[in-house]
């Protein structure tokens, strides 16, 4: 939570993909809400692009440490549940859900909570772990995420990682279903074949782009709010 160096990246990266959606010239007038801010550095690194930046976290702890270190004129962090936001409906142009889902006792919720604060033809940054990848990467344990939730409690604990497996990892087709509401443009493959594009220092995949779509590590996808007819 407070590694400065590798939250700032990862601001950077959303940046450089939600400017290839929505356009470089375009965020400058977006409001966007960052779902679990943490300790604030991600929503302060991405505050100087938006027009206003709003930081959530039910972490009190967290909170107080962002609102203690990071002040911006367009950037406010509040203390709150992601399954149940604070915020009026059609409020946000830009959602960001990074690394959350897993964590929440109920991500079916939370996506519906995202779908309401966003505006009609709102996106969410969805950044994903994959249930599928063979390292589970909150214990980098092997095929941890495989197993059914009682051996996977056993797991940790036989391994001095953790009292129980509180994780819940998905795959990209219970990924799919969970967010059948909004329209999904899939980036995996994106940055797969042009890393630096979207500032990642990784080689290029080659061969291994169309695997990646449904078993990279991470899934990152921009979800669209629907206008309705």
């Amino acid at each position: 939570m407070y590694d400065e160096h590798s939250r700032v990246e990862k601001a950077q990266r959303m940046v450089k993909t939600l400017e290839d959606y929505l356009g470089g010239d375009n965020l400058s007038k977006l409001t966007l809400l960052d779902i679990g801010s943490s300790t604030g550095i991600i929503a302060h690194t991405l505050a100087p692009n938006f027009r206003k930046v709003v930081g959530i976290d039910i972490d009190e702890e967290a909170v107080k440490y962002a609102k203690r270190t990071f002040q911006q004129d367009n950037l406010t962090f509040e203390q709150g549940d992601s399954m149940k936001l604070n915020f009026s409906d059609n409020t946000f142009d830009v959602v960001i859900c990074a690394q959350i889902y897993e964590h929440v006792p109920d991500p079916q919720k939370l996506f519906q909570e995202i779908y309401r604060v966003l505006k009609p033809k709102g996106v969410c940054y969805l950044a994903a772990a994959n249930k599928l990848w063979p390292i589970e990467p909150h214990y980098n344990l092997p095929f941890l995420s495989f197993l059914p939730k009682f051996l996977a409690n056993y797991y940790v604990k036989l391994t001095s990682k953790a009292e129980s497996y509180y994780e819940t990892l998905l795959s990209y087709w219970q990924l799919k279903e969970l967010t059948k509401n909004f329209i999904c443009i899939e980036y995996t493959q994106e940055i797969l074949k042009n890393p630096k594009k979207f500032g990642y220092n990784i080689p290029t995949m080659g061969a291994f782009t169309y695997l990646g779509k449904f078993f990279a590590p991470t899934l990152f996808w921009v979800l669209v709010k629907p206008v309705k007819k």
